[in-house]
């Protein structure tokens, strides 16, 4: 059959400082290719509504699916779903990937007969039997698989992420992927889940708290035959195993494998393996993302991060020593006053790495979701993006996001303003020498993203699609927030990551 899937519209964050290949949706492409259908896909980061009307005229899919990782994209996937049921009205529309795995019935419900299905779960192991399905009858059958008739079998979990690889080459522009400066950047998974459970967090709820790890042969292999000369790791937690990253790095060396590495990781991970990342850094590992998330251990109680102030600061101290740059994250409590915001633009000037700020975002399938949810100023699927307040500010919300987008542009001129510009133009001349412009056009575009009188305007938008709001589950009975559970059944050895 011919299946057709997209990658929705980038977020506001997403204008500015990266734009990541979507890697998931890669992976699913190569499942439905292996169970040999012909495939297409449409990334709407880089291209626009029109190009995806175009594919869908002359393409005319049999089957179309939308990833779905964020929130903030369902209101796009519905309309244009019907826009392609308007043209193709025997095209089977299925909604995929994490965000939407916690919400599959309601956004059924709002879809209105213009989605088919919603897979929850990861998409892999469920691309085979539900393409069977649309053409052979039995869609109840198919794992992870919601009607509006109800639910099949539970989602099917990858024991073995060696394969299917992403289907790289299905991508025509690979080129507008980057990450700050590493620009071309292509992505990669050594692992998949997170052990901690952090209240903010939806990465345990969906995979049940379980780990998975890439044989050091098959990641090698991999990352050996990715063209862009830069690599993010997309990992939650990086070198949780010292060993597999020992493992890894010594099958690139034997390949003589260079390139140039982001990753994520954890301030205790690193205190606790620092010789994994130190030889990483000597492979390439220039930067790194560390979820700090708050400065004070009240903050870091508040969010379960399981790690105190005091080894966060050595954290940066250590990554320093090495010689790797961090970006920071720190997550807005919109319960901050205008004092807070001063302190934390403070911190942000006093040190020498890179603060990104996220605000506190209940989101569906996080242990906050179920604590906060009833406070919910609104449930417009489109302010959940984690650039704006949901619930109650303490400041009135105009004040808090001057004070956001204050806080923000100090940082910003601080990393990314003009006089950053000249003192990178080395690096910005190397882009621009092999026709780059990612990381030049991420340079000047932070005033005409981040406005706070646009973030208060988008509040004020007509409201077609609503989240619903949570059953309500006791918080202590964790595992009725997992899409996935360790009893899943084995999909077999070749099948690899997630639905989006």
């Amino acid at each position: 059959m011919r299946v057709l899937l997209v990658h929705p519209s980038a977020l506001m964050y997403s204008e500015i400082f990266l734009r990541l290949e979507p890697l998931g949706l890669e992976r699913v492409a190569a499942a439905a290719r292996d169970a040999g259908h012909e495939v297409r896909v449409v990334d709407l980061q880089v291209l626009r509504h029109r190009d995806l009307r175009r594919v869908v005229h002359s393409f005319r899919p049999q089957v179309l699916g939308f990833s779905l990782n964020y929130l903030a994209n369902i209101p796009e996937a519905i309309d244009l779903s019907r826009a392609v049921k308007q043209a193709l009205p025997d095209c089977f529309v299925f909604f995929g990937g994490h965000s939407v795995s916690f919400v599959a019935d309601d956004v059924l419900r709002q879809a209105r007969g213009a989605v088919d299905a919603v897979v929850r779960g990861e998409g892999e192991p469920a691309m085979a039997p539900l393409l069977e399905a649309v053409r052979d009858g039995g869609l109840r059958e198919v794992p992870g698989v919601v009607t509006t008739d109800g639910h099949g079998p539970a989602p099917r979990m990858l024991h073995s992420i060696d394969s299917p690889r992403p289907a790289r080459d299905l991508m025509r522009h690979r080129r507008r992927y980057f990450i700050g400066e590493l620009d071309p950047c292509a992505s990669m998974e050594f692992t998949r889940g997170c052990p901690w459970d952090c209240s903010f967090c939806s990465a345990w709820t969906f995979y049940g708290r379980s780990y998975r790890k890439a044989s050091p042969e098959a990641a090698a292999d991999e990352m050996a035959s990715i063209a862009e000369p830069n690599v993010f790791i997309v990992d939650d937690v990086a070198f949780i195993r010292p060993e597999h990253g020992d493992a890894i790095a010594a099958e690139l060396e034997r390949r003589r494998v260079r390139k140039q590495y982001y990753l994520e990781t954890r301030a205790d991970v690193l205190l606790r393996h620092t010789e994994v990342f130190e030889r990483w850094a000597r492979l390439g590992l220039r930067y790194m993302f560390l979820g700090m998330e708050a400065l004070d251990a009240e903050g870091l109680d508040l969010f379960r991060k399981r790690v105190n102030p005091d080894d966060n600061f050595r954290a940066l101290r250590t990554a320093r020593r090495l010689g790797i740059n961090v970006a920071i994250n720190l997550i807005v409590d919109p319960a901050w006053d205008a004092e807070r915001f001063r302190l934390v633009r403070e911190f942000a000037l006093s040190v020498p790495e890179i603060v990104h700020l996220t605000v506190m975002t209940p989101y569906p399938g996080t242990e906050i979701w179920h604590t906060e949810s009833r406070r919910l100023t609104t449930r417009d699927y489109r302010l959940f993006d984690i650039q704006h307040a949901v619930v109650p500010t303490a400041l009135p919300l105009d004040r808090f996001y001057e004070e956001l987008v204050r806080t923000q542009s100090v940082i910003n001129r601080k990393h990314l303003g003009l006089r950053t510009a000249f003192g990178a133009a080395r690096v910005l001349a190397g882009r621009l020498a092999h026709g780059q412009t990612n990381f030049a056009r991420m340079l000047w575009k932070f005033n005409g993203v981040y406005n706070p009188r646009r973030q208060l305007a988008d509040h004020r938008r007509p409201v077609r699609y609503e989240l619903p709001l949570p059953p309500r589950i006791p918080v202590g009975d964790r595992r009725e927030l997992y899409i996935h559970t360790r009893s899943a059944p084995r999909s077999g050895p070749s099948a690899r990551p997630s639905g989006g």
